[in-house]
């Protein structure tokens, strides 16, 4: 059975030098490897035909049949890795915690260690009667975090 370590390590063999990185490896039954990469700005269907051949390259058929797909993440699929939350920095993000607390704002900010939401919602006044708008920057740690997306603008 190949083995994920072996796919990885591949990958990141072809990706040294560049700004393209690995979202995720996923080996499913039937040897079907999928394999999601992605880029600051985008991944060209050219990317995935290159990564795919490299990847197949390397690999002996002879030894193990497999069959492989390489593509992007789809935009509704939750973030994975950090380079994504750096990706989509000035996007709207909605966020569930481990907690379960949910959160939806814009990205302001991300790190190797946490990332930063700015959150605009609307209040009880504390004095009087109706409403009024509340903006705040909510920092979480990766590992605080359950899920995050993309929010697509309609």
């Amino acid at each position: 059975m190949i083995k994920k370590e072996t796919i990885v390590n591949l990958i990141n063999e072809h990706f040294a030098g560049t700004d393209k990185f690995l979202v995720d490896v996923k080996i499913l039954k039937g040897s079907v490897i999928e394999i999601y990469i992605d880029a600051p700005n985008h991944i060209l269907i050219a990317d995935c035909v290159e990564l795919s051949r490299f990847v197949e390259g390397n690999l002996d058929r002879e030894k193990e049949d497999f069959e492989l797909q390489v593509s992007s993440p789809g935009a509704t699929e939750a973030f994975k890795v950090v380079a994504q939350y750096k990706k989509y920095v000035g996007t709207k993000v909605k966020v569930v915690t481990k907690e379960g607390a949910k959160h939806e704002g814009i990205l302001m900010s991300a790190n190797d260690n946490e990332f930063v939401i700015e959150e605009t919602r609307r209040e009880k006044k504390p004095v009087g009667k109706g409403n009024h708008t509340v903006v705040e920057n909510i920092t979480l740690t990766y590992n605080q975090t359950k899920e995050t997306k993309s929010v697509l603008p309609f």
